[in-house]
């Protein structure tokens, strides 16, 4: 409501007062009475009838003249702006005559436009426009997801050389918007855009593993870490999380690659609280840390988890296990001369058929020929004792194939030639045969053992039962009849090749000031004194088990699963604040008297079949199974984020900056979590300076 100049009061809605016509007051002459006609509501919409008045007003012209007091509203028609019209004798023509005056159609112009934004009332175009580009920007955005899940690159030597582009101008084909957009803005495709996207979608990803891991009833959690060198020399660390979910199941995640300016302790374990600072996750509630056995990672004294123990001294370390194994398979092979010669010489096989084409062709058309499926000569890991088994069985499969080939290339006369006719002398010794047997024996065992460890559901309990199994297979071979019967076969190979049968190496005399004039003892034959250097095979295997596995932390943790076992309360309950001992007293021997279990897997399997309900009841034996479940067995996690790093960071990437790189890799290794973030939600944040994009 609006006081007019004239003191009356005008009732104005957001639409024209329209009562029935019979309400409205009649015009009285001389000889007739004139009525107000319902039809004239249709002919002129913008009539109002105000009872304050008495009268029709224009609606248009009353809203801006009278009540907003436009500029113009000396030039509005006061019959229809504040008195009020009444002649119904003349009404059709005074009617159409205020239609047409241009202060009617200035207020009904700026009536309509009220309800618009005012850069659409600029232009018509500005609102399709942005339309186009709010299209545009979620093609955009989708095309660095897909390349990036994909792990391709986005620009190429020029910019418009790039996947991106290229991709945007395939979809463009089909898309009449997208093709006129690109020849006009490029804007959203520049190499900083491109970064800012990246990032946006990464830390999309580390945010959701954050809250996951912070919503955690019981907050536990791990920390991997593990180093390599990019293709630039760059030092990354890649960082990783390990965690137990409501249904007990370890989750081991990768959070990131960063660069270190040094690789001591000290740097390392500063980046990673920075780390975990950043991701708002309490260093308080770190339980397990695990590393390789590098000086740097589980030094006594320096060392990265001594350094991440003052911080959190429940953080238990656990040296890598599958590390572990690779050190044990070297010490062991190197611990015979027969096997760590037969191991050397398969290596220097392999490395000839990788750098000689010539070779590797004469390998692949003599080995066609036999019936024996084909197979490739690789070298041997110089670190991964335990992926080895493939290539002892290429060779020992293809051993005639093996001696033919290099009997052809030493024929060439070419220094490769020369290299080929050593090998072969090698080769042809009944020994080396043996030896590949006797590496096979160990190498298989070991094999299997590092596979179950690298899992990522793998558990420390797990892993003292399947090393108890291996070690007692291992013990069961170490018998007369086993050995017997790879010798055999051993022979049997040397008689079917026809190459130089088994003998015993030649044994130096000991000086008498050692022995005393004493006899020395000398084996009788090459199956006595191979059975020695097998038996020395797996004794060193057997000490090695338990020098390697032997970790202080581990104790704790044994302390911890006996607990759970036995039902017998330790003192080290009391150093976890999670823990209460007089609540996991009462619990554990109510569980121990309804069920049967010999691990915290076992308990663990129980308690996910459990309702609600019951498994309330063991909330403390719940939380001491997490405890057991939540420290890692290795650092396999890590290092499969280094194929990631090989693949993002190449020689034609090698310029890559370190935040695109660790946006790139964290995109590219959860690929399930980033095909679920929502386009647009990532368009609201790009554009979130200048305004909504919905």
């Amino acid at each position: 409501m609006k006081k007019c100049s004239s003191g009356d009061i005008l009732h104005i809605t957001n639409k024209p007062n329209q009562p029935n016509a019979k309400s409205i007051p009649v015009q009285t002459l001389s000889n007739r009475v004139l009525h107000f006609q319902e039809r004239w509501y249709k002919e002129y919409p913008w009539l109002h009838y105000s009872p304050t008045v008495k009268g029709i007003l224009c609606f248009h012209c009353v809203k801006i003249y009278t009540i907003q007091k436009s500029t113009m509203s000396k030039k509005a028609d006061p019959a229809f702006c504040s008195k009020g019209f009444t002649n119904w004798k003349n009404a059709l023509e005074r009617f159409e005559r205020h239609q047409n005056t241009k202060s009617h159609h200035h207020a009904v112009t700026v009536s309509c436009q009220e309800a618009v934004p005012i850069n659409t009332q600029l232009s018509t175009a500005w609102s399709k426009q942005q339309e186009n580009a709010r299209h545009c920007l979620q093609i955009i955005v989708g095309a660095v997801q897909y390349l990036t899940r994909q792990g391709l690159a986005l620009r190429g030597h020029d910019k418009d050389d790039g996947n991106l582009f290229q991709y945007l101008k395939y979809k463009a084909k089909d898309d009449a918007c997208l093709s006129d957009w690109l020849c006009h803005c490029h804007d959203y495709t520049s190499p900083q855009v491109q970064n800012e996207i990246l990032q946006m979608l990464g830390n999309s990803i580390v945010r959701n593993i954050a809250q996951t891991i912070q919503s955690l009833s019981v907050l536990q959690f791990s920390i991997i870490i593990d180093g390599t060198q990019d293709i630039s020399g760059a030092e990354q660390e890649s960082i990783c999380l390990r965690y137990v979910d409501e249904d007990l199941v370890p989750h081991e995640v990768f959070i990131g690659l960063y660069e270190v300016s040094g690789t001591t302790g000290v740097e390392i374990a500063k980046m990673a609280v920075d780390v975990l600072l950043r991701l708002n996750i309490p260093m308080t509630c770190l339980r397990g840390q695990t590393y390789d056995g590098a000086a740097n990672m589980s030094g006594a004294y320096s060392g990265a988890q001594v350094v991440l123990k003052k911080y959190q001294p429940l953080a238990l370390y656990v040296h890598c296990g599958t590390h572990c194994l690779n050190l044990i398979t070297q010490a062991a092979c190197q611990a015979s001369p027969l096997i760590r010669d037969a191991l050397e010489w398969v290596h220097d096989l392999g490395s000839l058929s990788k750098q000689s084409g010539k070779f590797k062709a004469m390998f692949a058309a003599v080995a066609a020929d036999s019936d024996v499926p084909s197979a490739s000569l690789r070298p041997l890991c110089p670190t991964r004792w335990t992926v080895r088994g493939t290539a002892i069985k290429a060779v020992l499969s293809h051993y005639e194939s093996v001696l033919t080939s290099l009997e052809e290339m030493a024929a060439t006369g070419s220094s490769t030639g020369a290299r080929a006719n050593g090998l072969r002398e090698r080769f042809e010794k009944g020994k080396t045969v043996l030896g590949l047997l006797l590496a096979l024996e160990l190498i298989e065992e070991l094999e299997c053992l590092n596979k179950s460890l690298q899992k990522r559901i793998a558990t420390i309990a797990g892993m003292q039962q399947s090393i108890e199994c291996v070690k007692s297979t291992l013990q069961f071979k170490r018998n007369e009849e086993r050995f017997q019967e790879i010798f055999k076969n051993a022979v049997k190979m040397v008689d079917s090749l026809g190459i130089e049968p088994i003998q015993m190496p030649h044994q130096r005399q000991t000086s008498r000031r050692y022995t005393g004039g004493a006899s020395q003892h000398t084996h009788k034959s090459p199956e006595e004194y191979y059975r020695a250097e097998f038996y020395k095979l797996l004794d060193c295997v057997d000490v090695q088990f338990q020098e390697r596995f032997n970790q202080p932390d581990l104790g704790v943790l044994n302390r911890l699963e006996d607990i759970l076992l036995t039902g017998e309360l330790d003192d080290i309950v009391d150093q976890y604040p999670e823990l209460n001992r007089e609540t996991l007293k009462v619990q554990l021997a109510m569980f121990k008297s309804k069920y049967n279990f010999k691990s915290s897997t076992e308990v663990a399997t129980i308690m996910r079949g459990m309702p609600v309900e019951v498994r309330g009841l063991f909330d403390q034996i719940e939380t001491l199974v997490r405890l057991l479940l939540v420290i890692p067995v290795s650092s396999a996690e890590a290092e499969r984020s280094f194929s990631t790093l090989r693949r993002l960071k190449t020689w034609l990437r090698s310029t890559m900056t370190q935040m695109r790189l660790n946006n790139a890799a964290v995109c590219h290794v959860h690929q399930n979590s980033l095909d679920n973030i929502d386009v647009k939600q990532i368009c609201q944040q790009l554009i979130s300076v200048f305004g909504s994009f919905i």
